[in-house]
């Protein structure tokens, strides 16, 4: 296994230099066309990917990895709303939001590694822990539904607050850089501000999309990679739609049913267990529904979010 390890490792390595060192090298607005042909590609991958888990490790892994990514994905998909907030607030020029989703993601692919070891190990050395975090995804999934207002106050996130302690912030972007140099003094500026603010709010989408996964499966190179490859198609999926966003209003209540289901899975996993292609059927079929409620019923009062300036 160790061997797969380093195998996954180096590909998403040399796909992520490839992504910033090669295709977006130069700093560019992300087109619907070329965010529609990444999108695909890194969809094409995880499907190839769930292909050589069911001829390596069997049936049975293929099924919990391509539920746990359809899993990730579609979380992460009512996310992206969250990271368009985030862009607005910070006022992000369009040039640069694919630079400041590339490295939050990084982040991320770390963060949620922690995240999943720490989640197996828990489950495995204490068994009830599985009994708390099935009951958390049955109140965060009605708590969703009860409440489709997102709130974003990047202004009070703990990590600017820290950031402004140690070095000052300046009020204008320069370039994509995250650190400049001038009069004799170090200064952040906006675009780590947004990095913070978007590591920080992964983080908070992780203690909900990490404990639904773990009820699919506890092997970590499944969780981590079915993981892997939903954040990575995350960030070429959110230029893909960040202009359609209201498309998906009905989204949440879709999200609700399957973290609820996905709770009660947990909850009942010692007395009976669902199958997994059972799960994956469901938690497909609830997704394709909660899209085709949007398209049926459109929200005639989506709001738009005011452009909002940095204050010292």
């Amino acid at each position: 296994m160790t061997l797969w390890w380093i195998l996954f490792c180096v590909f998403i390595l040399l796909m992520l230099a490839l992504d910033l060192g090669v295709f977006n090298r130069k700093t560019h607005v992300i087109k619907m066309k070329e965010a529609m042909l990444w999108t695909s590609s890194w969809i094409t991958l995880a499907i190839l990917f769930g292909t050589g888990v069911y001829f390596f490790f069997g049936n049975s892994s293929a099924m919990e990895f391509f539920t746990a990514y359809l899993i990730e994905y579609s979380l992460s998909i009512d996310n992206l709303f969250v990271f368009l907030l985030i862009f607005r607030f910070f006022n992000v020029p369009h040039s640069y939001e694919h630079k400041a989703l590339f490295w939050g993601i990084l982040l991320a692919l770390i963060t949620r590694a922690i995240f999943i070891f720490a989640g197996v190990a828990l489950i495995n050395t204490f068994h009830w822990v599985i009994y708390i975090f099935g009951a958390f995804l049955i109140f965060t999934g009605i708590k969703i539904a009860l409440n489709k207002k997102m709130e974003v106050h990047p202004d009070k996130n703990i990590a600017i607050k820290i950031l402004r302690f140690f070095t000052p912030v300046t009020k204008q972007y320069h370039e994509a850089k995250f650190f400049i140099f001038e009069n004799g003094k170090h200064f952040a500026t906006p675009m780590l501000a947004v990095l913070l603010v978007l590591e920080t709010t992964d983080i908070l989408f992780a203690v909900d999309s990490i404990p639904a996964v773990l009820a699919i499966s506890t092997d970590p190179f499944i969780i981590y990679t079915s993981n892997v490859f939903a954040i990575l198609g995350l960030r070429s999926l959110f230029f893909a739609i960040s202009g359609l966003m209201k498309l998906f209003h009905h989204l949440h209540y879709g999200l609700s049913v399957i973290l609820t289901f996905v709770g009660i899975k947990m909850l009942i996993a010692n007395f009976y267990k669902i199958n997994t292609s059972i799960s994956l059927t469901v938690i497909a079929l609830i997704i394709a529904l909660s899209i085709i409620a949007s398209l049926i019923w459109p929200d005639t009062k989506y709001e738009d979010i005011p452009n909002i300036t940095i204050k010292d």
